[in-house]
């Protein structure tokens, strides 16, 4: 049987109990991770027979409910589309805040909105247990290699108790602040990419409109001030025409949609970001929700 996640040396950390919801491109890896570093891992997916899959390549358990799956861990790991998913996952009678005992952890890897994460928050709070909104940054590559950077909002303690695991897929795991601040700070992420990403699909396509060697450009370049990791691992690919890495254009457009309501909220002006939010828009429009978020050239680029 092949391996969905890549070898990694694993911190050493004591044997517990999670759980995890979600095993979509991202949660599935990550789940891995925590069965090969050690821990005992239930896993709950919303089509079972993900679940089923997953436990017979990494030797967890799969279970039926969101509450099935906290009864009996200490962490609840959670990685889902959206705020309604989240919340499907947590609340309700066959929820995880239902099974998961009293000092239980939820940590949330969920792209949502900050003011999701302090509802749940609150409830949690309410009921004995912690709950830790914690974003993550690299993609499905970051996932399979367990080489993700998180940033989490919550109680100090909850944070400490839950990065030992989480360490299993991430390679740094850091408290930006109270309840909602890793969401704003995964909001401040895809801000700056998207700018960066509507930047280098001008230049690249530029270059290819001038005639000149895209990819010996971009080697020279990628020296100096310029320089980024979209540049590194998607300029090229940019240059080829092809879009097929993992994070995908309807996703970032959810992103995106959530940076733009706080924005409202909070009263920053982002009209790049905006800017940049409808230019996917004429991405999926053209076929393209599945394309990753370099794609943008694709508005350029002549046919």
């Amino acid at each position: 049987m092949t391996t969905s996640i890549n070898t990694k040396t694993y911190e050493a950390s004591a044997p517990q109990s999670v759980a995890f919801l979600g095993l979509g491109v991202m949660g599935y890896p990550m789940a891995g991770h925590l069965a090969r570093a050690g821990h005992h891992v239930s896993v709950y997916n919303r089509t079972f027979a993900k679940a089923e899959q997953w436990a017979q390549e990494f030797g967890g358990q799969a279970v039926r409910t969101p509450r099935e799956a906290a009864a009996a861990a200490d962490i609840v790991f959670v990685c889902v589309g959206n705020d309604q998913d989240l919340r499907s996952v947590l609340l309700g009678e066959s929820g995880a805040f239902a099974g998961l005992k009293a000092g239980g952890i939820v940590v949330d890897h969920t792209t949502a909105s900050a003011e999701v994460a302090r509802e749940l928050y609150a409830l949690a709070k309410q009921a004995g247990k912690h709950f830790v909104d914690a974003p993550v940054s690299g993609g499905q590559a970051g996932a399979v290699n367990g080489m993700l950077t998180v940033m989490c909002g919550g109680d100090l303690a909850a944070f400490d108790a839950s990065r030992p695991a989480a360490m299993a897929f991430s390679r740094a795991f850091t408290r930006i602040g109270d309840s909602g601040a890793g969401q704003l700070a995964k909001m401040v992420n895809q801000i700056c990419i998207a700018g960066l990403l509507q930047g280098l699909s001008e230049g690249v396509n530029f270059g290819m409109q001038a005639g000149i060697d895209m990819n010996l450009v971009l080697d020279v370049i990628g020296k100096g001030a310029a320089q980024s990791w979209q540049m590194d691992n998607r300029g090229k690919t940019m240059v080829q025409d092809k879009f097929d890495f993992g994070f995908a254009v309807d996703w970032m457009r959810k992103d995106l949609g959530l940076c733009l309501d706080e924005a409202k909220r909070n009263g920053a002006p982002l009209p790049v970001t905006a800017l940049v939010d409808q230019f996917y828009g004429d991405v999926q429009a053209v076929g393209g929700q599945r394309f990753d978020t370099s794609s943008l050239i694709k508005r350029l680029k002549k046919q």
